[in-house]
């Protein structure tokens, strides 16, 4: 049985850091969530973005965003709770973060990160995981200053031709 706890409103403003608000994201966030990712990636993916719009947001998964007080999307994350993949209690995944690059550096992406752990515990998840890519220094450094590390498991992988 899960445990279930009050969350604090998900549309609230935290003054400690730059002027924002954390909220669901909802169908018609779709244009502003593919020009961030189209912005940082150089692939928008609207129809991938459309259909995780349409899977998350409720239940276990979270699609988050932070915007400004004129309601500027700066950046969002994705994540979920998965229970027994390879005989693990159930833990928090964090799928996605973005934080458009002209807001980085000013805690936003941990807001987010803060914003989606904050949900994983009220349901009773004691741990959050993620994958990355080991090139990928930038977001590898990102988690690393939330406080992630090596976990128990290794990941494996083999081409298919």
């Amino acid at each position: 049985m899960r445990k279930t706890a009050a969350l604090k409103p998900v549309d609230r403003l935290d003054a400690s850091l730059p002027a924002h608000r954390i909220r669901a994201a909802a169908p018609e966030d779709l244009s502003n969530i593919s020009a961030l990712e189209g912005k940082i990636t150089g692939q928008p993916k609207p129809g991938y973005w459309r259909e995780m719009l349409g899977s998350y947001g409720h239940g276990d998964r979270y699609f988050l965003l932070a915007e400004d007080e004129a309601g500027k999307l700066l950046g969002f994350v994705l994540g979920e709770i998965r229970a027994w993949e390879f005989g693990s209690d159930p833990a928090g995944w964090v799928f996605a973060i973005n934080v458009d690059p002209d807001t980085r550096q000013g805690g936003i992406g941990t807001a987010l990160f803060d914003a989606v752990c904050e949900r994983f515990r009220a349901a009773g998840v004691r741990s959050v995981r993620t994958m990355v890519d080991r090139r990928d220094h930038l977001i590898l450094s990102f988690f690393r200053s939330q406080g992630l590390m090596a976990g128990p498991s290794i990941e494996l992988e083999m081409e298919l031709s």
